[in-house]
C-alpha cells in the first residue's frame, strides 16, 4: 500500500494585505490554468498548419469562450447534481471554486454553448468549431484530476492492488483504496489526448472528431466509475454499481457511436481544412 503524500492544496500564499487576508492560489487553480495554456498551444500550433481555416486570432477567442464555458457550467453542473449539501450549508460555497468541485458534463455544456457562440459570430459552421475543440479538453481533464489528487478527493473503492494508496476512514485507520483520480487522469485526459490528437493530424469526415471524443470519454468515464466511490451525498442510484456518473456517461458513448456511423455514412469534408486543388 503506498503513503499518500499530502500535499498542500495551497501552491502560494502571499500576504496579508491591507488586513485583507493573505493571497492564496490554490494547486486546483493552477491545474486549470495548465489546462487552458495547454489547450491554447495546441490550438495555436493547429492553426499556423498549412491548409487550416484557423487563425490564431480565432484561437485566442474560441479558448476565452470555452474558458468561461467550462468554469461556469462545471460549477453550475456540480451544484445542481453533486453539491447540492454544500450549497445548503452555505450559499456562498457556490463560488468556492478553489475547494474542488466541478461537473464534467456540466463543463462540456457550457463549453458546447460557447461554441455555439463562437460560432455565430465567427460565421464558422458549428459542427466545425466542435471538431476543432474534440482533442483540446484531453489536456484539462488530465491536470483537473490531478488537481483532485493533491485535493486529497475523490478516492476509489477499497482495494489490497499494491498501488492502493492508504486513505484514512472517519476513525483513522488507513483504508487502501483505488487512486480513481490518477485512473481518470490515465484514460479521461492522456489517452483521450492522444488518441485525438492523432486522429485530428488530417482531415477527417466532418462531426468525426466529435463522436469519437464522446465515444473516449465515456468509455474511460464509465470504466473507472466502477471503482470510485460515489458522491456521498448521492450514493449508488441502484444496488452497489450504479452511479450518478454511470447514468450521465453511457448516453454519451451510444450519441457518440450515432454521430461516428452517421459522419461516415455522409463522408462531409471538415470546414477545418482548406479544399485540396483537384
Amino acid at each position: 500500500m503506498l503513503s499518500y503524500p499530502h500535499i498542500n492544496p495551497i501552491a502560494v500564499s502571499i500576504g496579508p494585505f491591507f488586513g485583507l487576508g493573505p493571497l492564496r492560489v490554490h494547486w486546483y487553480g493552477i491545474m486549470y490554468l495548465i489546462g487552458f495554456v495547454g489547450g491554447w498551444w495546441v490550438a495555436r500550433t493547429r492553426a499556423r498548419r498549412p491548409g487550416s481555416t484557423w487563425t490564431e486570432l480565432d484561437v485566442d477567442d474560441l479558448i476565452f469562450y470555452a474558458a468561461i464555458g467550462v468554469i461556469a457550467g462545471g460549477r453550475i453542473g456540480w451544484c445542481l447534481v453533486y453539491g447540492r449539501d454544500v450549497i445548503a450549508e452555505d450559499w456562498r460555497n457556490a463560488f468556492h471554486i478553489w475547494d474542488g468541485g466541478m461537473s464534467f458534463h456540466g463543463g462540456l455544456v457550457g463549453v458546447l454553448t460557447a461554441a455555439v457562440i463562437f460560432a455565430y459570430q465567427k460565421r464558422k459552421a458549428v459542427v466545425d468549431v466542435f471538431d476543432f475543440l474534440a482533442p483540446l479538453p484531453g489536456i484539462g481533464l488530465m491536470a483537473g484530476r490531478l488537481g483532485n489528487f493533491i485535493n486529497n478527493e475523490l478516492w476509489g473503492r477499497p482495494t489490497d492492488l499494491p498501488w492502493a494508496f492508504g486513505v484514512p476512514d472517519a476513525s483513522g485507520r488507513l483504508i487502501g483504496r483505488h487512486p480513481s483520480q490518477l485512473y481518470e487522469a490515465l484514460l479521461e485526459g492522456l489517452v483521450l489526448f492522444c488518441v485525438l490528437y492523432w486522429y485530428t493530424e488530417r482531415p477527417r469526415p466532418r462531426l468525426a472528431p466529435t463522436g469519437l471524443f464522446l465515444i473516449l470519454y465515456g468509455l474511460g468515464r464509465f470504466t473507472v466509475e466502477w471503482v470510485r466511490l460515489p458522491d456521498a451525498n448521492i450514493g449508488y442510484l441502484a444496488g452497489n454499481w450504479l452511479t450518478m456518473g454511470m447514468l450521465l456517461t453511457t448516453p454519451m458513448i451510444f450519441i457518440g457511436v450515432g454521430v461516428m456511423l452517421y459522419a461516415y455514412s455522409r463522408h462531409e469534408s471538415s470546414g477545418n481544412f482548406k479544399p485540396v486543388a483537384a
